[in-house]
């Protein structure tokens, strides 16, 4: 969690200092190009081993407009959930007894491609829908006692995404809101859990440029 926490500061310190020296002047980047930096809270969906609501996670993305309302580019998110377990007799494969709580953690970390059309390009609100579609690499893990035990997938990723782009200044940068859901094809298996396919939703709030 220590770990966590000290990437999850560090960036939002890069992201604050992105905002800072844009505020000053215009976006440097073409009014073609567009991207954004949120914060975002996660809601599992049907992942027993790690069902806990968070917020620590983060959502990185940028795009070139083709068209006049129609933009592809790049994305890259993470995010971080828990559960914890209370102390139980937990019987192992090998026919082993193992008594002891535990704190579950899934890490997700999915990356790939996103389309985006947007409405009402140059005004104040800039509603838009979008797709994302990539890999996701993810890790489920087990904290017990000083132990941790831990599998790590891969699989294929998929997410529609509603939201807004909000400029109430002339110059950049403005805000951004949106809401996902994604789909992962990942499975794993560890000690007696086991999870196939890791579904979400999520909402996420930052910085538009």
């Amino acid at each position: 969690m220590k770990t966590m926490k000290y990437y999850f500061y560090r960036v939002m310190a890069v992201a604050a200092l992105t905002l800072a020296f844009a505020l000053p002047s215009k976006a440097q980047m073409s009014e073609n190009y567009y991207a954004n930096i949120d914060w975002q809270f996660n809601f599992p969906l049907g992942i027993d081993f790690a069902d806990k609501a968070s917020g620590w996670g983060m959502n990185f993305e940028g795009g070139y407009f083709i068209t006049e309302n129609f933009s592809v580019g790049a994305f890259l998110s993470y995010h971080s959930n828990h559960k914890y377990i209370p102390r139980q007799n937990i019987i192992l494969n090998e026919g082993a007894t193992l008594n002891t709580d535990q704190q579950h953690t899934l890490f997700q970390l999915p990356f790939g491609a996103t389309g985006r059309y947007t409405f009402n390009r140059g005004e104040v609100f800039q509603p838009y829908i979008a797709a994302k579609i990539g890999v996701q690499y993810a890790k489920l893990s087990s904290e017990f006692n000083v132990f941790e035990n831990r599998d790590n997938t891969w699989g294929f990723y998929i997410s529609p995404e509603v939201g807004i782009n909000i400029f109430p200044w002339f110059y950049k940068p403005g805000f951004h809101i949106a809401a996902y859901y994604s789909y992962a094809t990942n499975s794993g298996n560890l000690m007696t859990y086991s999870v196939d396919g890791m579904s979400n939703f999520g909402l996420r709030a930052g910085i538009a440029f």
